[in-house]
């Protein structure tokens, strides 16, 4: 009797919890699909697959719901699909600009921010890049832009509206910026088709990778951070990292 009384206990718990994080029935998550440390989208065949697909779907077996997980471009397109409740939750990192529309979850990853230069350059540390003179190009919008834009003292930030690898190259080589900034892993992707173009090997800013759900909505977000405290005891996230090959 015990025995079953605690099984209806658990079932309700998990219904109630499926109820606010996927009111719908699916659990449905967004990520950055340009954004290799939050997950990839195939070109040829569309199939998703990093960390937040990983964390989506344990998270849905756990509700006992099917997940949809969905690639998008831009974090304003992201957030925007979480406040107006096209989608439950949304990977994105964390930025005081953006706390304004969502709630975030703890955090449960970090990525390095560097800058990629062409091989001849004289910048050899992110410090060295911070100086009069020197440009240094990024993603509108993106989170190392966010920060550069609060913090850089002496260089030139350049804003460009999601440029692919291709173009940034062609600024490089051109001479149009002396740095680009992103995360590391994007960096480190696009220095492995150019041999003319090398990774600063430190840190400006580590950026803090965490999980949105609408604003005020305080059942959902404490359902995540119990979620994330499990995944990380049980070394999910560890392993949804490693088998993204994240650097």
């Amino acid at each position: 009797m015990r025995i079953r009384r605690l099984f209806v206990v658990l079932f309700i718990a998990a219904v109630c919890k499926a109820q606010v994080l996927a009111p719908t029935g699916t659990l449905r998550a967004t990520f950055l699909e340009n954004n290799p440390v939050q997950g990839r989208v195939d070109a040829k065949t569309g199939a998703v697959s990093g960390p937040a697909v990983d964390l989506t779907r344990e998270l849905g077996r756990q509700l006992g719901v099917p997940v949809s997980v969905v690639g998008v471009a831009g974090a304003r397109a992201l957030i925007d699909s979480v406040k107006n409740h096209t989608a439950d939750i949304g990977f994105l990192a964390f930025d005081p600009s953006r706390a304004a529309d969502v709630d975030f979850s703890q955090v449960y990853s970090l990525s390095w921010s560097s800058y990629s230069v062409p091989a001849n350059s004289t910048l050899h540390a992110v410090a060295d890049a911070d100086r009069k003179g020197i440009r240094i190009g990024a993603a509108i919008g993106d989170s190392p832009e966010l920060y550069l834009s609060r913090n850089l003292k002496n260089a030139e930030l350049k804003r460009y509206a999601n440029p692919p690898a291709a173009d940034v190259l062609k600024m490089l080589a051109a001479g149009e910026i002396d740095a680009w900034a992103a995360n590391r892993q994007r960096l480190i992707e696009m220095a492995a088709s150019a041999p003319n173009l090398r990774v600063l090997p430190d840190n400006y800013f580590a950026v803090q990778q965490a999980i949105i759900v609408p604003k005020g909505d305080h059942a959902a977000l404490d359902a995540v951070n119990r979620f994330l405290n499990d995944a990380r005891t049980s070394g999910l996230i560890g392993k949804a990292i490693d088998r993204a090959g994240l650097k």
